[in-house]
C-alpha cells in the first residue's frame, strides 16, 4: 500500500516519492482553460500549496514538452466518471505523459559534443580579471577547470583543454588565487584539485608541488578556534573555516587528491577531521540538507520552509563524489561518507523538478521558479558518479541522471552558452535564462563526462 502524504506541499516530492495521490489533472486542467484569475481561499490544510506546486509542474512540463501537454490536456468532450482515471494513467510521477513517445537513447558521441561546446565557448569567452575575480585562479575558475581537466581526462585530443590550465598554473608558480588578509580561505584552494589532476594526467609532480607546500604550512599552523563556525560570533574571521557549506567543494576534494598523489594520508585525515565539524554544525538530520552558514539558522522562506540554497548543496553533493573519488577503500571514515551521500542523493531526487532541473530554493520553489543550472549540473554529476560507482541503485536514480541533463541541454545555446545559472552569491535569488558564470559550465563539464561514462560502459566500451 502506497504511503500517505501529510504535510507534503511538493507535487514532485509526492509522486517521486509514490505516495498516495489524487489525480487532479482534469479539474486543474477545467480551472487553467475557464478564466484568468482566481482566488484561494481558507479553510486551512485544504491543499492550497500542493494546488499550486502541481499547476506548475504541469506548466513546466508544457514549457519542456509542448506535445506532452496537448497530449495530455482532457478531451472537452470526455466527461464521465470512467474518463479520469484513464488520463491520470497517463501520467508518470506527475510530470511527462506517457503518451509522448520517449526521448532518444543517450549517445555518448552526442554528450561529448555537447560538453565540447560548452567548454569551447566558455573557454573562448573567460571573464576579463576585475575586483571580484583579479586572478583567473579564484574559486569561480576553479570550478571550471576541474570540468575542463575531466574532460581533458576523457579524450585523446585534450591539448588546449590542458593548455588552458597550465598557462595559468605557471603564471601563478602552481598556487593558489593570492588573499592579502588570510592563507586560509577554501575557495583560494580549490584550484589545487584541478593542478592535482594535471599532475597526474602529464606525469608531472611540478603541478602538485605548489599544493603540497601550501597545505603542509596549513597542517602546520591550523585556524584558531576550529570548533567555532558561527559567522554571527567570529565575523568574517570565519572564512578561515568551513564554516559555509562551498567550501566542502572548494578545499576537501583538493586535499584528498593530494593525499592519493603523494600516498601522505596526513592530508587526507586533516580534510577528515574538518569536513565533520562543518558538517556537524550545518547539515540539518531532518532534511537531509546542509544550511549555507549559520546565518540561515532559523530563517524561513516565503512558504514557511527552512532556507536551504540550491548551488549550495549542489557544493557539497559533488563535494562527497570528489573527496569519495580519492579516498581509500579502507579509510575508516569512508562509511560515514558514503552514508551521507546517500542520504542527501535521495532528498535531492525527491527535491529535482519537472523539467529535470532544480531551483534556487529548493524546499521553496514556488518562489523562485525558474530552473538554476549550477546546481542541477552538480547534482547531477554526484549521482551520475554516485550509480558509476555502485553507491546509488541505477534503477532508482539513473532516471533523475538523465532527467537532469535533458534539462540543462535546454538552456545551452547553439554557440555553446550555458544560461540560467545563479550569479554569485549566497542563497536563493530570482533568475534570467541569460545568467551565465564558470561554475555553472564547470558543473555541466563534470556532468556530462561522467554520463558519457555509463554510457560508454554499457555499450561495451571504455
Amino acid at each position: 500500500m502506497k504511503r500517505l502524504p501529510p504535510g507534503i506541499q511538493s507535487f514532485p516530492e509526492l509522486r517521486n516519492g509514490d505516495y498516495l495521490y489524487v489525480d487532479k489533472t482534469e479539474a486543474i486542467h477545467r480551472l487553467i482553460t475557464s478564466g484568468k484569475s482566481f482566488f484561494l481561499a481558507r479553510p486551512r490544510r485544504f491543499g492550497k500549496s500542493l494546488l499550486l506546486s502541481t499547476i506548475a509542474a504541469m506548466s513546466a512540463a508544457a514549457l519542456a514538452c509542448p506535445a506532452a501537454a496537448e497530449a495530455a490536456a482532457p478531451a472537452p468532450a470526455a466527461t464521465s466518471a470512467s474518463a479520469a482515471p484513464a488520463r491520470a494513467a497517463t501520467w508518470q510521477n506527475g510530470l511527462v505523459p506517457a503518451t509522448v513517445p520517449a526521448a532518444a537513447k543517450l549517445d555518448a558521441a552526442q554528450i561529448l559534443a555537447d560538453v565540447r561546446r560548452v567548454a569551447d565557448w566558455q573557454l573562448a569567452n573567460l571573464p576579463k580579471p576585475d575586483r571580484r575575480r583579479p586572478t583567473g585562479i579564484d574559486w569561480t575558475f576553479a570550478a571550471f577547470y576541474a570540468g575542463d581537466m575531466a574532460l581533458a581526462a576523457a579524450v585523446p585530443d585534450a591539448a588546449k583543454y590542458r593548455d588552458a590550465l597550465r598557462v595559468v598554473g605557471k603564471r601563478h608558480k602552481w598556487g593558489p588565487a593570492p588573499r592579502a588578509n588570510s592563507r586560509y580561505h577554501a575557495d583560494d584552494h580549490a584550484i589545487f584539485q584541478s593542478y592535482i589532476e594535471l599532475a597526474r594526467l602529464e606525469n608531472n609532480p611540478d603541478a602538485a608541488a605548489g599544493a603540497a607546500k601550501y597545505f603542509d604550512w596549513l597542517l602546520a599552523n591550523p585556524p584558531a578556534n576550529p570548533e567555532n563556525l558561527d559567522w554571527k560570533k567570529e565575523g568574517w574571521k570565519v572564512t578561515d573555516k568551513w564554516a559555509w557549506c562551498d567550501a566542502l567543494f572548494m578545499a576537501p576534494p583538493s586535499l584528498a587528491r593530494l593525499s592519493e598523489f603523494t600516498g601522505d594520508r596526513r592530508y587526507l585525515d586533516y580534510m577528515n577531521n574538518r569536513w565533520w565539524h562543518t558538517t556537524d554544525f550545518l547539515y540539518d538530520k531532518e532534511e537531509h540538507l546542509y544550511y549555507r552558514d549559520s546565518r540561515y539558522f532559523g530563517k524561513k522562506e516565503a512558504n514557511g520552509k527552512k532556507i536551504f540554497w540550491g548551488r549550495g548543496n549542489g557544493w557539497v553533493i559533488a563535494g562527497i563524489a570528489r573527496v569519495l573519488e580519492s579516498m581509500p577503500a579502507d579509510y575508516p571514515a569512508r562509511p560515514r561518507y558514503i552514508q551521507l551521500f546517500r542520504e542527501m542523493s535521495a532528498k535531492l531526487v525527491s527535491l529535482q523538478s519537472a523539467d529535470g532541473c532544480w531551483r534556487s530554493s529548493l524546499l521553496d520553489p514556488a518562489s523562485y521558479p525558474a530552473p538554476e543550472t549550477s546546481s542541477t549540473g552538480f547534482n547531477t554529476y554526484a549521482l551520475a558518479w554516485g550509480v558509476n560507482n555502485g553507491l546509488l541503485e541505477k534503477d532508482a536514480y539513473w532516471p533523475a541522471v538523465e532527467k537532469g541533463w535533458r534539462g540543462l541541454l535546454t538552456h545551452v545555446d547553439a554557440a555553446g552558452k550555458l544560461g540560467s545559472c545563479q550569479p554569485i552569491g549566497a542563497d536563493p535569488r530570482k533568475i534570467k535564462p541569460t545568467d551565465t558564470d564558470l561554475y555553472g559550465s564547470g558543473a555541466f563539464l563534470l556532468a556530462g563526462i561522467e554520463i558519457r561514462k555509463a554510457v560508454l560502459r554499457a555499450q561495451g566500451k571504455k
